[in-house]
């Protein structure tokens, strides 16, 4: 099930709220406990059981550590709960990677299908945030059961995210306080939410597979469109950057908005990125709570930048590498992680002054040349086709692309101008203009009920369009 979905938006999401303000306060979380199960294996029931045994190894894991602090067998209960964590996770999405690579040297093992669950990034990550942490001693270990299986599967966030550290909720799970206020935005966040996905996210998707690269019925591969040519293939990629952006924070916004109708206030994932002007300020803002779990979780303790600049390189790398693991099981993801991770270390190292003394359009330029090319590293798991893609982006040769090429850019022209003032922070700044206006909620209402409406026709005529990092 996905928030971008009639049986959601109309049955899932009104029932559940509704019988979440009638439970007593006390029972809400024993309620959003099993309401998130249902939730998570609305699709594929037996995924439910991997969840729970997620949840059961962690709460145990996070009690014997706490229980037993200052102690080695407190350490060793740490060190076991991640590995079962890292072992669940690399069985389920790594296996067929580590198949194929055993392969490249003579092997010949079987290929496994195993089923990637959604999300088992996103939790898996936050799991091992918790126990960690209750090991550092910066967060209690949770005494109630349903309280930390509440924080697992908690729906709003457990598909893609963003990453919602314990320590950050622990609080809130026992003592938050629904409010009207609270319920109010989070209303309004979640139609922005539903219209970056529905409105901006779901259009750019549609226009890649006219002029960019679609999916072999057959072999399921992506495969090139013919006749893009060099405008075609600078548009397609514009537009997989505008999906993917538009895509997950409007997810992040949908979460954050859900949590706040249930008394929850998550940490913001997205500051428009797209308006950058570095590489490192745009990881800055893309995807806050991945890049504040590697730094907290995996660079800090490798030594960060205290042991010198080589290893400070060497950490960086394994970090970025690390990251575009994260992302997916095959070697494009690595390379996109490593592409930005010698870009983050040249920024860091050697072309900071220069940068900071060029004009500030040519320093937006300079990094959304660089995001783009790299989502292209992140589009084609081939590498043969990004490579025939990247040389298609300044091949004049083949012109600016085929006539059909042309009339789809022109047909999408309108909604790819959307997406580029939308990107920016210009709608924000007009709203806090006029936020404190007398009657600003009538305008307020207006655009979520034309926000639900226009969703729910497109909705109604387009197929099945899941989140992009939901197979993260």
């Amino acid at each position: 099930m996905v928030f971008s979905s009639l049986v959601f938006l109309f049955a899932y999401l009104p029932i559940t709220l509704l019988i979440y303000y009638i439970v007593p306060r006390k029972g809400r979380n024993i309620f959003l406990f099993f309401i998130n199960l249902l939730f998570y294996g609305w699709g594929e029931p037996l995924l439910v059981f991997l969840m729970l045994f997620n949840v059961v190894v962690n709460y145990i894991g996070g009690w014997v550590v706490e229980k037993n602090r200052g102690k080695g067998s407190a350490k060793a209960a740490l060190i076991i709960t991640c590995i079962i964590d890292i072992g669940v996770l690399c069985v389920f999405k790594y296996t067929g990677m580590i198949i194929n690579t055993l392969n490249m040297f003579g092997l010949n093992i079987p290929a496994v299908d195993i089923s990637l669950p959604i999300g088992i990034s996103f939790y898996t990550f936050q799991t091992m945030s918790y126990v960690i942490d209750v090991y550092r001693d910066d967060a209690p270990a949770s005494r109630n059961f349903f309280n930390f299986g509440t924080y697992v599967a908690l729906f709003p966030q457990l598909i893609a995210g963003p990453i919602v550290r314990y320590r950050d909720v622990a609080e809130q799970l026992i003592h938050r306080r629904e409010t009207l206020a609270m319920f109010t935005k989070g209303v309004k966040l979640f139609c922005v939410g539903l219209a970056k996905k529905v409105l901006i996210a779901d259009q750019m998707a549609a226009l890649i597979k006219l002029i960019l690269a679609t999916e072999d019925p057959v072999t399921h591969a992506t495969v090139m469109v013919d006749g893009n040519g060099v405008l075609g293939t600078w548009i397609g990629l514009i537009a997989f950057s505008f999906q993917l952006y538009f895509d997950f924070s409007g997810y992040s916004d949908m979460a954050c908005g859900l949590g706040n109708m249930m008394g929850f206030e998550f940490l913001k994932n997205f500051n428009y990125p797209y308006i950058s002007k570095s590489i490192t300020d745009f990881w800055r803002r893309w995807h806050i709570s991945l890049s504040t779990w590697f730094k907290e979780y995996v660079y800090i303790p490798l030594g960060g930048n205290r042991k010198g600049v080589p290893r400070q390189i060497v950490n960086l790398m394994i970090v970025w590498g690390l990251t575009g693991l994260w992302h997916g099981a095959d070697y494009n993801f690595i390379f996109w992680g490593l592409y930005f991770g010698i870009l983050l270390i040249l920024e860091k190292f050697l072309l900071k002054r220069f940068l900071d003394r060029l004009p500030s359009a040519v320093q937006h330029l300079y990094a959304i040349f660089i995001v783009i090319i790299g989502w292209g590293l992140f589009y084609f798991t081939d590498m043969s086709q990004f490579a025939q893609a990247f040389t298609h982006l300044f091949d004049f040769s083949r012109g600016l692309g085929s006539e059909k090429t042309l009339v789809s850019i022109l047909s999408y022209l309108p909604i790819l101008v959307v997406a580029g003032v939308a990107s920016t922070p210009l709608a924000s700044k007009l709203y806090g203009k006029v936020a404190g206006m007398r009657y600003i909620w009538v305008a307020e209402s207006l655009f979520c009920i034309g926000v639900l409406t226009l969703c729910t026709a497109a909705l109604v005529r387009q197929d099945y369009s899941p989140f992009l990092y939901f197979r993260f």
